[in-house]
């Protein structure tokens, strides 16, 4: 019998991809808006609410392998053909994105043409803004048969995973704060949503059977009330500098927002996954191309913004919301193109579902939304 598909994961990817964008179009609103004025203030709230966005992939990535694994035994067949489809999915895409941000960044003479900083810049994540999020999640595969073995291994440690998230990567914080011992974003930094979507997987019938209860109202409570105070001490601390606290301060709330926001979705995308299941296959064929979205959404960004400008005055909304629309538009006809009419497409956007697609799914039958959604899974 096969197990129970997590419905949620589509529109979680397609919130959490949207998000994605949204932070990058309107994070010009810091270097144009001015700093004193009320638009300022709104865009900052809007640009850091949303910020929600890598905690949820985060969150999804281990729900996802935990709900799939934790019941199968991971020999050393499995683990070779666990290994051999995230190199070819996930670090190929990343490198050939990566040499194309560094082609990039010498051509328009933002960095210099050195082999060595290049070489550095990709073993580092950092050829161009988007790619150190990629950079986590391949060490979050490269750690994931470990933690598996552990998480199954130890029965306290599996009960309470979410709790020793938020204290590893606090832990993390403070340890590498004082011997400065890891230069770059290391996968520990992002274990709160890691092993809060590891508890999901692993609870997921029973986290299901909880959507409709009282405490959902609670969490989405939670999870607003923490946003607003993330924001608004990240606006005091580091962006008006109105007042002093130490930086674990921000990290702590920062990470209860996270945490609290990304399982507060996972909550609403199930019952709008059960409410609206009509819509599932349409979320499904933009969803799979999250991956192609966050590789590919700052060079559309770029060249969509040389022709929508954003000046200092009404049209500035005007822009940003044209800006965004066409982002969206475009990665998704480029990597539905590609899908569709190139035979490895899936080695520059990632896993891509087998077949020709239908542009936005619009002639795809719910058979056939069941069966591209067992492929993507």
């Amino acid at each position: 019998m096969a197990r129970e598909k997590i419905e949620s994961i589509f529109l979680l990817r397609l919130f959490a991809m949207v998000m994605v964008v949204l932070v990058h179009v309107t994070g010009t609103y810091a270097s144009i808006l001015p700093a004193d004025g009320d638009a300022f203030a709104k865009y900052h709230f809007l640009n850091r609410i949303i910020r929600i966005e890598a905690g949820i992939f985060i969150m999804i990535t281990a729900m996802v392998f935990f709900y799939k694994y934790i019941g199968q035994r991971m020999d050393w067949d499995e683990l070779k053909a666990f290994y051999k489809k995230r190199a070819l999915y996930i670090v190929v895409p990343y490198l050939v994105w990566a040499l194309f941000y560094e082609a990039y960044s010498i051509y328009i003479g933002a960095v210099p043409f050195d082999l060595s900083e290049i070489g550095m810049r990709i073993l580092k994540g950092e050829s161009f803004y988007q790619l150190h999020f990629i950079f986590l999640i391949v060490q979050f595969y490269l750690f994931f048969p470990a933690i598996l073995f552990v998480v199954k291994k130890v029965t306290f440690f599996r009960k309470y995973l979410w709790l020793f998230g938020m204290l590893i990567a606090v832990g993390y914080h403070f340890f590498n704060r004082e011997y400065q011992l890891i230069p770059f974003t290391f996968f520990l930094s992002s274990m709160g949503p890691y092993l809060l979507g590891a508890w999901i997987g692993i609870n997921f019938k029973e986290q299901k059977q909880r959507i409709y209860n009282k405490s959902t109202f609670a969490w989405v409570f939670v999870a607003v009330a923490a946003g607003i105070a993330t924001v608004q001490l990240y606006y005091h601390l580091y962006t008006v500098s109105s007042f002093y606290l130490p930086g674990w301060t921000y990290l702590v709330l920062n990470l209860i927002y996270m945490m609290a926001g990304s399982y507060t979705m996972f909550r609403l995308m199930e019952i709008i996954a059960r409410k609206w299941q009509p819509i599932l296959p349409y979320v499904k064929n933009v969803a799979v191309y999250s991956f192609g979205f966050y590789l590919l959404h700052p060079i559309v960004l770029k060249a969509v913004a040389q022709v929508i400008p954003t000046p200092n005055n009404f049209w500035f909304h005007i822009g940003i919301s044209t800006r965004f629309v066409l982002t969206l538009f475009f990665c998704y006809v480029i990597i539905w193109l590609a899908h569709r009419y190139f035979p490895f497409a899936s080695l520059i956007f990632g896993k891509l579902p087998n077949g020709k697609p239908a542009f936005l799914g619009m002639t795809r039958s719910v058979k056939k939304y069941e069966e591209v959604r067992t492929s993507a899974q």
